[in-house]
Protein backbone atom coordinates (compact mmCIF):
# COMPACT_ATOMS: atom_id res chain seq x y z
CA UNK A 1 0.00 0.00 0.00
CA UNK A 2 1.19 3.52 -0.82
CA UNK A 3 1.65 5.37 2.47
CA UNK A 4 1.74 9.16 2.57
CA UNK A 5 2.77 9.23 6.27
CA UNK A 6 5.11 6.85 8.06
CA UNK A 7 5.65 7.50 11.76
CA UNK A 8 8.18 5.40 13.65
CA UNK A 9 8.76 5.02 17.40
CA UNK A 10 7.09 8.29 18.43
CA UNK A 11 7.62 9.24 22.07
CA UNK A 12 6.23 12.46 23.52
CA UNK A 13 6.57 13.75 27.05
CA UNK A 14 6.04 17.01 28.91
CA UNK A 15 7.96 18.47 31.83
CA UNK A 16 6.06 18.78 35.11
CA UNK A 17 6.52 21.51 37.70
CA UNK A 18 8.26 19.02 40.02
CA UNK A 19 10.96 18.38 37.40
CA UNK A 20 9.63 14.98 36.33
CA UNK A 21 8.65 14.01 32.79
CA UNK A 22 5.11 12.87 31.96
CA UNK A 23 5.22 10.54 28.95
CA UNK A 24 1.99 10.84 26.96
CA UNK A 25 2.90 8.85 23.82
CA UNK A 26 4.75 5.56 24.19
CA UNK A 27 6.76 4.35 21.19
CA UNK A 28 4.00 4.72 18.59
CA UNK A 29 4.47 3.60 14.97
CA UNK A 30 1.71 4.03 12.38
CA UNK A 31 1.32 4.25 8.61
CA UNK A 32 -1.28 6.43 6.88
CA UNK A 33 -2.29 5.25 3.39
CA UNK A 34 -2.59 7.83 0.63
CA UNK A 35 -6.08 8.86 -0.47
CA UNK A 36 -7.83 7.20 2.48
CA UNK A 37 -9.65 8.17 5.67
CA UNK A 38 -7.64 7.20 8.75
CA UNK A 39 -9.18 7.65 12.20
CA UNK A 40 -7.34 7.97 15.50
CA UNK A 41 -9.91 6.78 17.99
CA UNK A 42 -9.75 7.08 21.75
CA UNK A 43 -11.19 8.66 24.85
CA UNK A 44 -10.20 12.11 26.06
CA UNK A 45 -6.63 11.92 27.32
CA UNK A 46 -5.71 8.90 25.19
CA UNK A 47 -3.09 10.88 23.25
CA UNK A 48 -4.84 11.06 19.88
CA UNK A 49 -4.68 14.86 19.52
CA UNK A 50 -1.05 14.93 20.69
CA UNK A 51 -0.21 12.33 18.04
CA UNK A 52 -2.07 14.20 15.32
CA UNK A 53 -0.24 17.42 16.17
CA UNK A 54 3.07 15.61 15.70
CA UNK A 55 1.98 13.99 12.42
CA UNK A 56 0.87 17.39 11.06
CA UNK A 57 4.17 19.16 11.89
CA UNK A 58 2.52 21.38 14.50
CA UNK A 59 4.56 19.87 17.35
CA UNK A 60 7.88 18.09 17.74
CA UNK A 61 8.15 14.68 19.36
CA UNK A 62 10.80 13.89 21.97
CA UNK A 63 12.04 11.06 19.78
CA UNK A 64 11.05 9.05 16.73
CA UNK A 65 10.51 10.09 13.13
CA UNK A 66 7.69 11.24 10.86
CA UNK A 67 8.05 11.08 7.09
CA UNK A 68 5.46 12.64 4.77
CA UNK A 69 6.33 11.61 1.22
CA UNK A 70 10.02 12.58 0.98
CA UNK A 71 9.89 15.10 3.86
CA UNK A 72 11.49 14.07 7.15
CA UNK A 73 9.75 16.37 9.63
CA UNK A 74 12.32 15.99 12.41
CA UNK A 75 15.06 17.28 10.08
CA UNK A 76 13.19 20.45 9.07
CA UNK A 77 13.64 23.88 10.66
CA UNK A 78 10.62 25.66 12.13
CA UNK A 79 10.44 27.92 9.05
CA UNK A 80 10.57 24.89 6.75
CA UNK A 81 7.83 23.19 8.76
CA UNK A 82 5.67 26.32 8.58
CA UNK A 83 6.13 26.50 4.82
CA UNK A 84 5.37 22.80 4.53
CA UNK A 85 2.11 23.15 6.48
CA UNK A 86 1.02 26.18 4.48
CA UNK A 87 1.35 24.36 1.16
CA UNK A 88 0.63 20.72 1.99
CA UNK A 89 -1.67 20.54 5.01
CA UNK A 90 -5.23 21.62 5.81
CA UNK A 91 -6.74 21.73 9.30
CA UNK A 92 -10.31 21.32 10.55
CA UNK A 93 -10.76 21.98 14.27
CA UNK A 94 -13.55 21.03 16.66
CA UNK A 95 -14.03 24.72 17.51
CA UNK A 96 -14.35 25.68 13.78
CA UNK A 97 -12.15 28.79 14.33
CA UNK A 98 -13.62 30.94 11.57
CA UNK A 99 -12.70 34.62 11.58
CA UNK A 100 -15.95 36.24 12.84
CA UNK A 101 -15.54 39.52 10.93
CA UNK A 102 -15.16 37.75 7.56
CA UNK A 103 -17.85 36.17 5.39
CA UNK A 104 -17.67 32.49 4.49
CA UNK A 105 -16.13 33.50 1.16
CA UNK A 106 -13.53 35.74 2.82
CA UNK A 107 -12.58 33.07 5.36
CA UNK A 108 -11.75 30.64 2.56
CA UNK A 109 -9.99 33.23 0.40
CA UNK A 110 -7.82 34.28 3.34
CA UNK A 111 -6.20 30.82 3.43
CA UNK A 112 -5.45 31.06 -0.29
CA UNK A 113 -3.69 34.37 0.29
CA UNK A 114 -1.59 32.86 3.08
CA UNK A 115 -0.66 29.90 0.90
CA UNK A 116 0.36 32.15 -2.00
CA UNK A 117 -2.16 30.44 -4.28
CA UNK A 118 -1.31 31.27 -7.89
CA UNK A 119 -4.58 30.31 -9.55
CA UNK A 120 -7.90 32.11 -9.83
CA UNK A 121 -8.78 32.65 -6.17
CA UNK A 122 -12.37 33.71 -6.84
CA UNK A 123 -13.01 30.56 -8.88
CA UNK A 124 -11.36 28.27 -6.34
CA UNK A 125 -13.22 29.73 -3.34
CA UNK A 126 -16.57 29.40 -5.10
CA UNK A 127 -15.72 25.86 -6.18
CA UNK A 128 -14.84 24.78 -2.63
CA UNK A 129 -17.93 26.33 -1.04
CA UNK A 130 -20.16 24.71 -3.65
CA UNK A 131 -18.42 21.39 -3.01
CA UNK A 132 -19.55 21.52 0.64
CA UNK A 133 -23.06 22.65 -0.32
CA UNK A 134 -22.75 26.35 0.57
CA UNK A 135 -22.76 27.97 -2.85
CA UNK A 136 -25.76 30.10 -1.85
CA UNK A 137 -24.35 31.04 1.56
CA UNK A 138 -20.85 32.18 0.70
CA UNK A 139 -21.48 35.85 1.54
CA UNK A 140 -22.98 35.18 4.96
CA UNK A 141 -21.12 35.93 8.19
CA UNK A 142 -20.28 32.98 10.49
CA UNK A 143 -22.87 34.04 13.07
CA UNK A 144 -25.53 33.82 10.34
CA UNK A 145 -24.71 30.14 9.77
CA UNK A 146 -25.65 27.05 11.74
CA UNK A 147 -22.99 25.00 13.52
CA UNK A 148 -22.98 22.45 10.71
CA UNK A 149 -22.70 25.16 8.06
CA UNK A 150 -19.79 26.75 9.92
CA UNK A 151 -18.00 23.40 10.00
CA UNK A 152 -18.57 23.03 6.26
CA UNK A 153 -16.98 26.46 5.72
CA UNK A 154 -14.03 25.23 7.78
CA UNK A 155 -13.75 22.18 5.51
CA UNK A 156 -13.89 24.36 2.39
CA UNK A 157 -11.13 26.50 3.92
CA UNK A 158 -9.03 23.43 4.67
CA UNK A 159 -9.14 22.10 1.09
CA UNK A 160 -8.94 25.39 -0.79
CA UNK A 161 -5.17 25.38 -1.37
CA UNK A 162 -5.19 21.76 -2.59
CA UNK A 163 -3.38 20.21 0.38
CA UNK A 164 -2.12 16.65 0.32
CA UNK A 165 -3.52 15.92 3.78
CA UNK A 166 -6.35 17.23 5.95
CA UNK A 167 -6.03 16.80 9.70
CA UNK A 168 -9.38 17.05 11.48
CA UNK A 169 -9.51 17.11 15.28
CA UNK A 170 -12.91 15.85 16.54
CA UNK A 171 -14.69 17.62 13.63
CA UNK A 172 -18.13 16.24 14.54
CA UNK A 173 -17.93 16.51 18.34
CA UNK A 174 -20.04 19.67 18.57
CA UNK A 175 -22.59 18.56 15.97
CA UNK A 176 -25.76 16.51 16.21
CA UNK A 177 -25.69 13.02 14.73
CA UNK A 178 -27.33 13.91 11.41
CA UNK A 179 -25.09 16.93 10.82
CA UNK A 180 -22.02 14.94 11.83
CA UNK A 181 -22.87 12.30 9.24
CA UNK A 182 -23.20 15.05 6.61
CA UNK A 183 -19.68 16.19 7.46
CA UNK A 184 -18.39 12.63 7.10
CA UNK A 185 -20.14 12.32 3.74
CA UNK A 186 -18.28 15.44 2.61
CA UNK A 187 -15.00 13.89 3.75
CA UNK A 188 -15.68 10.79 1.65
CA UNK A 189 -16.50 12.94 -1.38
CA UNK A 190 -13.27 14.92 -0.89
CA UNK A 191 -11.25 11.71 -0.85
CA UNK A 192 -12.97 10.53 -4.03
CA UNK A 193 -12.90 13.80 -5.98
CA UNK A 194 -10.10 15.96 -4.54
CA UNK A 195 -7.53 13.15 -4.14
CA UNK A 196 -6.89 14.13 -0.53
CA UNK A 197 -5.84 12.05 2.47
CA UNK A 198 -7.75 12.67 5.72
CA UNK A 199 -6.56 11.93 9.25
CA UNK A 200 -9.11 12.63 11.96
CA UNK A 201 -9.52 12.04 15.67
CA UNK A 202 -12.79 10.86 17.17
CA UNK A 203 -14.28 9.18 20.22
CA UNK A 204 -17.57 8.47 18.38
CA UNK A 205 -18.01 4.74 17.86
CA UNK A 206 -20.76 5.43 15.33
CA UNK A 207 -18.29 6.90 12.83
CA UNK A 208 -15.82 4.04 12.75
CA UNK A 209 -17.53 2.12 9.94
CA UNK A 210 -16.89 5.08 7.61
CA UNK A 211 -13.10 4.87 8.02
CA UNK A 212 -10.69 3.01 5.76
CA UNK A 213 -8.27 2.49 8.65
CA UNK A 214 -8.58 2.92 12.42
CA UNK A 215 -5.93 3.14 15.12
CA UNK A 216 -7.26 2.71 18.66
CA UNK A 217 -5.34 4.66 21.32
CA UNK A 218 -5.43 4.18 25.05
CA UNK A 219 -3.13 5.85 27.57
CA UNK A 220 -0.71 6.94 24.86
CA UNK A 221 -0.38 3.57 23.18
CA UNK A 222 -1.82 1.89 20.09
CA UNK A 223 -3.98 -0.92 21.48
CA UNK A 224 -5.66 -1.96 18.24
CA UNK A 225 -5.81 -1.46 14.49
CA UNK A 226 -8.64 -2.11 12.04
Amino acid sequence: MDNIIEAKNIIQSFSLSNGQELEVLHNISIDVPRGKLTMLRGRSGSGKTTLMNILSALDYSKSGSVQIDDHQLQEMTELEREEFRRKNVGFVFQSVALIPMMTAYENVEFVLRLAGYKGDRRKRVSECLRLVGLGQRMHHMPQELSGGEQQRVAIARAIAHNPKIIFADEPTAELDTATGLQVMKIFRELIDHENVTIVMTTHDMGLLEIADQIYHLEDGEIVGED
